[in-house]
Formats: structure tokens, sequence, C-alpha cells
């Protein structure tokens, strides 16, 4: 089966569903013969991920899969030994080295003409590059891709800084954010900021109506604004949740969207909460599993753990979730509960920036959200 975000991704900037200032700011920027490093910032779903694929096709020509290279900073956060692994990333012969993936240079570089495999797609900016003159600079020979450098911490982020001055005269680096605050001043000064405008309901329908037709798919009235409206400005997420439906041949009754919906992860993370509001924490019952009957935990950790598990999640991703649920207008606490438990998320998520152990962090937010339900009781179960 092949998946729609894949098959019907833009393949040229005017394509992308942005902004025409934002597409002027790609286009202009990938044909200069000598490119900036750039940081990318926007909401989840926006569009950062296909705009910098773009931006590496249309600069490195045919070969750029093989000259991109991206690292998911979120991987990084809260892991054993992540200063090692982001450093074997960028001295891939070793820390000790001299030799950086940023200094590495490659022969696409010199004439992307010698590449008899790779992209075959056309010029994303439907026109060739600017020529190189030979002797006066060295050409692109790659791009390193940091994802959710939001991520990353003062640490490696002053690490990058270093090696964007030392050993990147024939390398780029391209970082994407969600909080372009949380990168330090050294890079951003050393990069060109460009600012991916949130999706309007409007423009997400007018795309999942595209994709519908393309596809063959004919959805009842309203199905697709109700996606445009549940994916929250993500355009990633309405694609998803289009295909899923079609695929079930679901597309003909707008409560299956409701359904969907229903049965996601803010249904979870409610239960979560209230178990935490009334108390119960952590409540451990006995289980029959087999021959054997085992203590269980239930209650609100319980909960969390179970949908920690059935949906990969991370502790900033739980933290996430919750504030979501919160500010959906669909959770009916009172005002006074409702920021409380908002202030109660913002300080669990600096903490999580700071540590190596999230469950821990996530445990006490559970206990202040308990607090809350003590002074402000949610009413028995």
């Amino acid at each position: 089966m092949s998946v729609w975000l894949e098959t019907h991704k833009p393949q040229y900037f005017d394509e992308l569903l942005t902004s025409a200032s934002v597409v002027d700011a790609f286009t202009h920027l990938s044909l200069q013969a000598n490119p900036p490093h750039l940081l990318l910032s926007g909401a989840s779903g926006c569009g950062k991920t296909t705009a910098y694929q773009l931006i590496c096709r249309q600069v490195l020509g045919p070969s750029w899969r093989s000259t991109t290279h991206v690292l998911q900073a979120r991987d990084l956060a809260g892991s054993a030994g992540a200063m090692a692994k982001f450093e074997s990333f960028l001295r891939p012969a070793g820390s000790s080295s001299e030799d950086t993936l940023a200094g590495r240079t490659s022969l696409d570089a010199f004439d992307h003409t010698l590449s008899t495999t790779g992209d075959a797609t056309p010029s994303p900016a439907r026109n060739a590059s600017e020529a190189i003159v030979v002797g006066q600079r060295a050409p692109v020979s790659r791009i390193i891709v940091i994802e959710d450098a939001d991520y990353l911490g003062r640490a490696r982020q002053s690490y990058l800084r270093r090696m964007m001055e030392e050993s990147s005269r024939s390398a780029r680096f391209i970082f994407t954010t969600q909080t372009p605050s949380r990168v330090i001043e050294a890079l951003r000064s050393r990069t060109q900021h460009i600012r991916m405008p949130n999706l309007t309901r409007l423009m997400i329908e007018q795309r999942l109506e595209a994709i519908s037709a393309a596809e063959g798919q004919t959805p009842s009235s309203g199905v697709l604004g109700d996606l445009a409206h549940v994916a929250g400005g993500n355009l990633r997420k309405a694609i998803f949740m289009l295909q899923l439906l079609a695929e079930r041949s679901l597309l003909n009754d707008r409560k299956n969207v409701q359904l969907l919906v229903t049965n996601s992860t803010r249904r979870e993370v409610q239960f979560v909460l209230e178990e935490a509001l009334r108390g119960r924490v952590h409540q451990w019952e006995w289980d029959r599993q087999g021959e054997k009957n085992m203590r269980v935990l239930k209650g609100a950790m319980g909960a969390l753990d179970a949908t920690m598990a059935a949906h990969d999640l991370d502790g900033r991703g739980v933290v996430d979730r919750i504030h979501a649920f919160l500010v959906a207008g669909r959770s009916h606490y009172p005002e006074p509960m409702l920021a409380a438990l908002l202030d109660a998320v913002s300080r669990c998520d600096m903490r999580l920036q700071h540590s190596t152990q999230p469950r821990i962090q996530l445990e006490e937010l559970l206990h202040q959200v308990a607090e809350i339900g003590k002074s402000q009781p949610l009413g028995t179960a």
C-alpha cells in the first residue's frame, strides 16, 4: 500500500502549502551559488521536512539522498550516551579524528551530471541552479540536517557552532525547530531564519480535496472540513487520517471522523489526568495473568505507561498531548483548575529539557495534578 504522504508530496517549491513569500525565499536561496545555513521554524505539519528535502534536491542535484545527512535531535534528548552519539554522527571516523562530516567533499558536487542514478524528478525551482565558477569557490558538497534542533541542548549546540565555523566550507547546515528561541543565539546568527506560517483550515481542506480527487475518492459533504478542523493545522496528520478512513471505506459519514478522534490519544490523556485529579496516581491491583495473580500498576501512572507504550511516546510527546487536550476547549475544567494544570504542564516541560529521567518528571507532574484535584475536587468516580 502506497503512503499518500509520499505519493502526493510536492515536487516543486510552488506546490508547497505555505505563503508565497516563503516559496519565493526557498526558490531564491536554493538557486544561489553560495546558499546560507538555514533555520526553518514552524508548527508540526506545516511543511518543514518537505521544504528542506526540496532545498537539498535543488542544491545537491539528483544524488541528493546520498549527500544529505539527517539527525533527529529528539532521539538524543534524555537518552544515555547522547553526546557520544552526536559526536559519532558529526565525526564518523571517531571523536579524536580531524575528519568531520561537514568537511567531506563529494565528486557529485563538482558536476551533478556525474550521477547515473538518483532522483529523476525535475528541479524543484523549475530552473537549473546558478552556474558554479570553477576556481572561485568549492561547491556545496553535502547538507547536514538537524531536525527538532530545540531538543539539542546548549552543549551540543555549542559543539555545532564550532564545527560550522571550522569545517563547513563545502557543507551547509539546515535546522528545523518548533521553538526557535531554544536555539542559541550563536547558531541563529549564523543561519538565515525562515518562519513557516501555520496552515489554515481552508488551506488543508483544499489540499485534501485535491488528494481525494487524485485517488478517486468521493467523501461525503463535510468530512474533509472535519478532518481539516481536527488536524489543528497539521497537514501531515490530516492526510494520514484521510488515508486511514479511505482504506476502510469510512469517508461516507462524518460520524466516522468523530469516532476516529474519540479513539485517539486525546481520550487516553483525559483518563490519565482525571485519575490523577481524583488522587489515584499510583493504584496497585491484583490481576490474573495466565495461571498467576500479579500486582499490576493502575491509576494515572498505569494508564500513562500503557499510553506511552501503545503510541511510542517520549516525555515531551506526553506533555505535548496533555497541553493539546487542555487548550482544545473540550476539557470543561473550571478556569482556575485549567490555569493551574497548564502551569504544572509548563514547569514539567522545562524540567524535561534538563533531565535524563523523563518518567520521574511525569510522575512529579501527576502528583502536582493530584494536589490541584485536592484543592478543586472533580467529584467522585
